[in-house]
């Protein structure tokens, strides 16, 4: 192995020692030394910039402790829920878990689901989900999986179709996204009940090279036709 291998194999392993060692520490301190949750909330840096500046050139291992302190906090209000003030460092953890790493796809993922998830089980809160979804959207490059999760806020969540096929439809025309994002598009619209844009969609797919997605969207218009005709 040479020097310099060695070497960053060295880092990696301090990194992750670093790791592990701020969730022991993290937890044992919450474990005997409880604080109130007015003094705990001032443990927490809600400003990204001033994160980032606090913790030098580690950003990327302060968003990997702040991110074990997220799933802790969430785990912690999902098993003693309470009657007010519940989960209300979520979202401040996940955004600053994400200002210090933009690039850090689980904290975007996970953290969407985490603050969608209805009453008692999570805060409730889609409209954070999707600007968390959206955050990440802004980061470059964009992922196409970040407006596919949006399209599905939509679908789960909001109930609003159309919306949720103009994030499928956005997630398709990311570089590197799957060709069945538009497929699922049109069969949004379908629910929806905009059936004029789902079959301008259709025959956009009904020329594609693919021949399974022409032979699914062929059949998707007929479906259309005879449900036009009852």
């Amino acid at each position: 192995m040479t020097g310099g291998r060695a070497g960053r194999v060295a880092a990696w392993v301090g990194v992750a020692a670093a790791i592990g060692l701020a969730a022991v520490t993290l937890e044992a301190r919450d474990r005997w030394y409880p604080r109130a949750p007015s003094e705990e909330r001032l443990l927490y840096l809600t400003n990204g910039r001033v994160a980032d500046r606090l913790s030098l050139s580690f950003d990327a291992v302060m968003a990997d402790v702040y991110w074990i302190r997220t799933i802790q906090h969430y785990g912690r209000e999902r098993k003693t829920p309470r009657f007010s003030g519940q989960f209300e460092l979520l979202h401040p953890l996940i955004d600053l878990t994400t200002s210090l790493d933009p690039y850090f796809t689980v904290a975007y993922q996970f953290g969407a689901f985490f603050l969608a998830e209805p009453q008692p089980n999570g805060p409730g809160r889609v409209d954070l989900a999707i600007a968390l979804l959206e955050k990440g959207l802004r980061a470059e490059p964009p992922r196409w999986q970040y407006a596919q999760y949006l399209g599905f806020m939509h679908y789960w969540y909001t109930g609003d179709m159309t919306a949720a096929a103009r994030e499928f439809t956005r997630a398709s025309e990311i570089p590197g996204a799957p060709i069945w994002l538009k497929p699922v598009a049109a069969n949004m619209l379908i629910k929806g009940g905009d059936r004029e844009a789902a079959r301008a969609l259709l025959t956009e797919l009904s020329r594609a090279d693919e021949r399974w997605i022409r032979d699914l969207a062929l059949r998707k218009l007929r479906e259309l036709d005879e449900g036009g005709r009852r």
